[in-house]
């Protein structure tokens, strides 16, 4: 059977579901010399007969009934795999495998969604990471696309900013620098912070913001969780340093303000991160070109944070 072909299956599953060569000849558009001939090759490659005639009749035999059954289930096989491919080979029915630092859950679901309107059909592959797990993922090709703040500096990564992404110091409305106009940082660092841990992709960026004045700060307590800094916050616990997209409910309905701290927003940006020679499906660059080209204009709608002129 190793040189049976599918183009023998096939007219063979013809011929057995009509068991008629002539009514087989006439759906495959072909001679029933032909039809014939493609039956009598498999019949050669499986060294039994697969039909029996009985009068002006044809029937199959035990090893035409084997070879229907499994004959079946390699064509299905094929269609599966024509289809796999078709929709590799366009945006719509494709699978979009896409990675997100854990601060963008806070929107990158609506983005997706929003993504999904536009092109139908589209299915998905989300995971929430921190900036280890997500740089791991990306080397060991377990996503397509990552989308993150920081950037590997690795030249075998391409990155695109798509959206900029402000960190701010948020407080209780009740705290007394709330509302204060062009707070110097020296004064922030009489304050408690509640703060992400050490090494975090938020601990970094702050890092990078606080530049000197880092060693000055009086960290109160260093949390994993945005929701516990933030509710820590909210109970006058301490100020801390947060992206505005983790914060735009709390925002709205006033449980934190932002405090107008000279220097800041602190602005970094949003990055879409690919390997360069991953091979990237096209429903994955359809969607790096929409976060290209729509993402910030969608985040600032959807966090409703806009940035001061």
């Amino acid at each position: 059977m190793k040189n049976a072909t599918l183009r023998q299956l096939k007219t063979f599953e013809t011929v057995a579901r009509h068991l008629s060569y002539s009514r087989a000849a006439e759906e495959l558009h072909l001679t029933q010399p032909a039809v014939s001939l493609q039956v009598k090759q498999l019949e050669e490659h499986a060294g039994l007969p697969l039909f029996e005639q009985l009068g002006k009749k044809i029937y199959l035999t035990a090893a035409g009934v084997e070879m229907l059954r499994h004959g079946r289930m390699i064509i299905q096989q094929f269609r599966e795999a024509e289809d796999a491919m078709a929709q590799l080979k366009g945006v719509s029915g494709g699978r979009l495998n896409v990675a997100v630092i854990s601060a963008g859950d806070y929107f990158f679901p609506r983005l997706l969604a929003e993504f999904q309107r536009r092109h139908e059909n589209v299915s998905l592959k989300l995971t929430v990471h921190n900036r280890e797990e997500l740089l791991r993922n990306l080397q060991e090709n377990q996503t397509d696309l990552a989308i993150m703040v920081r950037p590997p500096e690795d030249p075998g990564m391409v990155r695109r900013a798509f959206a900029p992404h402000p960190y701010v110091i948020v407080a209780s409305p009740q705290h007394p620098l709330a509302g204060k106009k062009r707070i110097p940082m020296a004064r922030l660092m009489r304050e408690p912070f509640i703060v992400r841990e050490r090494g975090s992709d938020t601990w970094n960026s702050m890092q990078e913001s606080f530049g000197d004045h880092l060693a000055q700060l009086n960290v109160a307590m260093e949390i994993k969780s945005f929701e516990t800094i933030k509710q820590a916050v909210i109970a006058g616990m301490g100020i801390s340093f947060l992206s505005v997209h983790t914060i735009s409910l709390e925002l709205q309905v006033g449980n934190l303000v932002v405090l107008d701290v000279q220097g800041f927003p602190a602005m970094l940006n949003w990055y879409v991160v690919h390997r360069q020679h991953k091979q990237l499906p096209p429903v994955a660059i359809a969607f790096e070109n929409f976060l290209m080209s729509d993402g910030a204009q969608l985040i600032e709608t959807f966090t409703r944070f806009k940035l001061k002129s």
